[in-house]
């Protein structure tokens, strides 16, 4: 019995010593994981402190683009160019269908002629032409006169910068809008008549002024979206004008006639004209001429021997 007891004994502290054993061995692992932890949480750490200044650097980068971009500009320009051509009849209705199938939209804003000789003319033409299309119609008329035989005399063009006044118009109507809005609300929640009056006389002045603003707006945002071209063109001084050639020609004879009739019949009717319209006077005139002419023949007629006498 007491060697049974001794070797029961024995296992038992023999299992308890495994037991302390595989304990202490859980607690060294655990120890060095939570080690191993602790240090890969750090190095996570040590890792995102680092790698932070590359994300703000990043986020700078892209925000630096923003910082850096250009307002756009907001241009008016003008272009005027002047030349010597030969023909300023041909050359005129050239340039006309030369801007019009570039820019369809472009428009004619005036027209002038003035006779500047035997069939010779000072023509000056002004238009306005999309923005995008500007450029080319500046080299055109740039490279005109070199290219038909004329000389270019005049070329301006001027620029005017609106952009400053375009954004402060633009913030201005955006603020105002913001304020008609805000009015609108508060008229929804007045409760008294006062209040009613009071703030649809503010809601009254903010509209007039956003009335004027836009229509401001509207008028840089056409100057700005098309610009105006002005022409001005002038035959080359002492070109010769085309005169017929030097027969007989009954084409030409004929021509003259019909020149010569044709004038006959506008003096004919000039003086028509001329006689209805002095008629006023002249109607009153001739009556009371030929009514003391009748008065006259009957005091004759009536008293012949007082007549006789006289």
């Amino acid at each position: 019995m007491l060697h049974r007891w001794i070797k029961g004994s024995q296992r038992i502290l023999w299992l308890s010593g495994l037991a302390l054993l595989a304990l202490l061995y859980a607690a060294c692992s655990g120890s060095g994981t939570a080690g191993t932890s602790t240090s890969t949480q750090s190095h996570s750490a040590s890792s995102g402190s680092i790698a932070a200044p590359s994300t703000n650097q990043q986020a700078n980068g892209a925000q630096q683009p923003a910082s850096t971009v250009a307002i756009p500009q907001y241009l008016v320009k003008t272009l005027k160019a002047g030349m010597n051509v030969k023909d300023t009849m041909s050359v005129a209705g050239d340039m006309r269908n030369w801007i019009s199938q570039t820019d369809p939209l472009s428009t004619s804003t005036g027209t002038d002629y003035e006779q500047a000789g035997n069939n010779l003319y000072d023509i000056s033409l002004n238009f306005s032409v999309q923005a995008k299309f500007y450029p080319m119609v500046y080299d055109y008329l740039r490279d005109y006169a070199g290219q038909h035989g004329g000389k270019l005399t005049t070329f301006n063009e001027s620029v005017q910068d609106v952009t400053n006044d375009y954004v402060d118009t633009t913030s201005r109507l955006r603020n105002l809008q913001a304020e008609q809005s805000r009015l609108i609300g508060l008229m929804g929640q007045a409760q008294t008549m006062g209040d009613v009056l009071s703030i649809n006389q503010q809601l009254t002045d903010v509209e007039g002024q956003i009335e004027d603003i836009e229509g401001h707006l509207n008028s840089l945002q056409s100057q700005v979206t098309f610009y105006t071209i002005e022409i001005s063109l002038q035959p080359i001084e002492g070109a010769p004008v085309s005169q017929p050639t030097g027969s007989w020609s009954i084409g030409q004879v004929l021509h003259d006639a019909f020149a010569a009739s044709l004038g006959f019949g506008q003096a004919l009717i000039s003086v028509v004209i001329w006689l209805l319209a002095f008629c006023v006077y002249l109607i009153p005139v001739a009556l009371i001429a030929w009514g003391g002419a009748r008065l006259r023949g009957r005091i004759r007629h009536i008293f012949p021997s007082s007549t006789s006498v006289k």
